[in-house]
């Protein structure tokens, strides 16, 4: 957040804090005050209250860069990084926002067990082998997965496909990798950070299968929609790694967004739809029914399933 200048005609309610750094304290006159009925002693003492104001000042800069490190560092040694592509500096709109909640034991155990095994972080250094990771199995890229139950019952369903799972929630990563374990998956793997990054610097061009979006963020305000993932832009990054003939699935319950996906799918040259109509495509019976989407139904939306070959 950027910091707002202080308003040079505030009223006494918008004044700053009285411990907000560099600002006196209400009914307290300034060292070097010459008010009526300060003495020595009262300086002295407003001189020391002065130098507390600027250590404590100093304390919570302290405190502030401690928690900026700490939200750069991993939440557990040897597993997913806090932000793996740091380096790169970007300035770039995002679809997506990191968040930290809770990590269950459960989840942590798989993070600690399995990270070092199945999971990888997306720092744009190098360029994934996707043959040697998964055994030569083919693969599909999976962004946004949520918790996982989806992600791990079409992995068990088809353990004849690979599925590189994306996501930057670290409970859903935890989740996903004890499912995948607990139900003797060894098909999937689980990706943290941005998916952009992954496709633009390190997946070779038509390395991939499909790609799967399933219920993506919908930005649902008019101010926001330049967040939203599926775009001409996106796409233009997910041409180049996909096979001739991969398919990419989406599917969302927000009717809009549907639409959008729609055109923008449409009338990219190197997306054909599957639907001979033209429109959107029954929910094919690999995509399992996931919580959120039925969340939606029992709120009466209609997802929609958008189904797409690469030309």
């Amino acid at each position: 957040m950027s910091e707002q200048p202080l308003n040079p005609h505030s009223t006494p309610a918008e004044a700053p804090d009285d411990d907000a750094p560099g600002t006196v304290p209400v009914g307290r006159p300034a060292v070097g005050s010459t008010a009526s009925g300060s003495t020595a002693a009262d300086a002295l003492a407003d001189a020391a209250a002065d130098v507390t104001a600027e250590e404590t000042a100093a304390l919570r800069a302290a405190s502030f860069e401690r928690a900026r490190r700490l939200r750069q560092e991993p939440r557990f040694p040897g597993g997913p990084a806090a932000d793996p592509a740091g380096s790169h500096h970007e300035r770039r709109i995002r679809s997506f926002q990191p968040r930290r909640s809770r990590v269950t034991t459960g989840q942590q155990d798989a993070l600690e067990r399995l990270w070092p095994k199945w999971g990888l972080d997306i720092d744009g250094q190098r360029v994934l082998d996707l043959a040697e990771m998964f055994d030569g199995l083919p693969v599909v890229l999976e962004i946004g997965f949520g918790m996982g139950e989806a992600t791990a019952q079409m992995a068990a369903d088809d353990p004849g496909t690979g599925i590189l799972a994306v996501d930057v929630h670290t409970p859903g990563q935890g989740n996903l990798l004890g499912l995948a374990d607990r139900a003797g998956s060894t098909n999937v793997r689980v990706a943290n950070g941005d998916a952009v990054i992954l496709l633009r610097e390190m997946l070779a061009p038509e390395s991939l299968d499909g790609l799967r979006v399933y219920f993506p963020d919908p930005w649902p305000k008019a101010r926001h929609h330049k967040r939203r993932l599926i775009q001409p832009e996106f796409l233009d990054l997910v041409a180049p790694v996909l096979k001739p003939g991969a398919v990419v699935h989406c599917a969302t319950d927000w009717e809009p967004y549907a639409e959008q996906m729609l055109e923008v799918l449409t009338a990219h040259p190197r997306f054909a739809n599957t639907a001979a109509d033209g429109g959107y495509a029954p929910r094919p019976a690999f995509r399992p029914l996931t919580r959120f989407e039925g969340q939606g139904l029992d709120k009466g939306h209609v997802v929609h399933d958008l189904l797409f070959t690469r030309v």
